[in-house]
């Protein structure tokens, strides 16, 4: 008599259970994976917040097209964010000296954005020693996603009102 492992057990019933949504999903993935993507492209005003994008994809496109164009918008989004942390950390120093603010490592649509409209993403943190509680330096990193060019368009000392930005 064969010794089976209970994870194995359960394992077995579970793929027998589950095999009829499995493949139906299964078909349904293939199925859309085989037509090709012809998304109209967005045209985001300045500060426009990810819930107007979803509202001109939902008018402007079929059901996949936005569920593709959404997925690709989270992934680009994430891929800048990464890309502007990580040129601040450079131009600070090395991560040995620099760390970027919380919020430029957490959920990239929780980090501190501008869809500039035109394919560019500009991020404004703040960042200091690591460990720090109290931040030393401002960044402002401009991201196109078109080319995946980073610009830092400032790093210094923290400015103290909207009047010193860069416009």
């Amino acid at each position: 008599m064969r010794k089976f492992h209970y994870c194995s057990v359960i394992a077995f019933l579970m793929a027998v259970s589950v095999t009829p949504a499995v493949a139906q999903t299964r078909a349904q993935t293939q199925s859309i994976q085989a037509q090709p993507i012809q998304a109209q492209p967005i045209q985001a005003q300045p500060e426009s917040g990810s819930i107007d994008r979803s509202i001109r994809l939902a008018q402007s496109a079929s059901r996949d097209e936005r569920v593709r164009a959404l997925i690709q918008y989270a992934i680009n989004l994430n891929r800048s964010k990464n890309l502007a942390r990580m040129a601040a950390e450079r131009e600070n120093g090395g991560l040995s000296v620099y760390q970027a603010d919380s919020s430029m490592h957490g959920p990239s649509e929780e980090s501190p954005y501008v869809d500039n409209g035109d394919g560019t993403y500009t991020f404004t943190f703040m960042g200091g020693k690591p460990g720090f509680t109290t931040p030393t330096v401002e960044s402002v990193v401009t991201v196109d996603t078109n080319t995946w060019i980073v610009t830092v368009d400032y790093n210094g000392p923290i400015r103290s009102s909207a009047s010193e930005q860069p416009r």
